[in-house]
């Protein structure tokens, strides 16, 4: 159990959790100042943290399931535990409910609105999986699915919404949206060999990253935004120039006919950029203005 346990970890990327955590507390952060003058509790920072776990672990569970046949065709996917015969879908799916009941419990431990809330989010989670089958917005789709993490962390301490929630929201839905674009320039052949939907298979490699870097500049004048429309001051705004030059070097590491530093550009350089980003909010609302 122990072995499968690890291969299901490894299957979902569970350190790609990094990607939008960081976000979850930054907008459990705002919306605590914002919204009732004081910081998050302990407790609820721990409940947002196994909702996070539990609704990302479920969303790539299902992902995983839902795409076992495409995934075995793409020589770049067919080695993933279920079409390598690693894992079953069954294993799979239990793991699943085992996510959402994880989900389901911090959910009931936060403000009320999020028991309300979470059947919209467990419809994008489940809806995104289906989307490349359909639409090339499939990119967009995602982003806006995991831009609900900073807009769950608000809501989890404040209960309701305002402005700059919905900006956060929608910078951090641009900004996965945007990446994503490049994750899949790698699967552009296949995609239109097997009439899966993408942006790449659309548009072509030129296409999609000149549509990529559009949702990344999106996603900076969003970053820059906040330091206007919240208590976030001069040390988020350096942090944002500096998340906001790593969106642009991103970009100088990917071309149409050079895809070799993909890597480098999606895990690397998101999962350290969202972290900037979080502590220097941090850094600027607990150790400059001492709240």
């Amino acid at each position: 159990m122990i072995r499968k346990f690890r291969i299901i970890l490894e299957m979902i990327k569970f350190e790609h959790t990094i990607f939008a955590l960081p976000f979850a507390f930054m907008g459990a952060l705002l919306g605590a100042i914002i919204m009732e003058d004081r910081l998050p509790e302990w407790s609820e920072i721990g409940w947002i943290i196994l909702a996070m776990v539990g609704a990302r672990s479920a969303a790539m569970g299902l992902n995983r399931v839902i795409d076992r046949v495409i995934d075995a065709k793409n020589p770049r996917t067919a080695k993933r535990a279920i079409p390598a015969g690693l894992l079953r879908a069954g294993e799979v799916g239990l793991f699943i409910a085992v996510s959402f009941i994880v989900l389901f419990i911090a959910a009931s431990q936060l403000d009320p609105i999020c028991m309300k809330l979470m059947p919209i989010a467990v419809f994008m989670l489940v809806l995104y999986s289906y989307t490349k089958r359909f639409t090339w917005l499939c990119h967009v789709v995602l982003g806006l699915t995991i831009g609900l993490a900073p807009l769950g962390g608000w809501v989890a301490i404040a209960g309701h919404f305002e402005l700059s929630a919905w900006v956060l929201y929608a910078t951090v839905a641009c900004w996965l949206a945007g990446f994503d674009i490049i994750y899949a320039c790698q699967d552009f052949e296949f995609d239109r060999k097997e009439g899966v939907y993408s942006i790449p298979a659309r548009f072509g490699m030129a296409g999609a990253l000149q549509l990529s870097r559009g949702f990344h500049l999106l996603t900076s004048i969003g970053f820059i935004s906040l330091y206007w429309l919240t208590p976030l001051s001069w040390l988020y705004l350096i942090g944002a120039i500096i998340s906001v030059g790593m969106l642009c070097y991103e970009h100088i590491l990917v071309k149409p006919n050079d895809m070799s530093r993909v890597q480098t550009a999606f895990f690397t350089m998101n999962g350290t950029l969202s972290v900037v980003l979080f502590i220097s909010a941090l850094l600027d609302l607990v150790v400059l203005h001492k709240w």
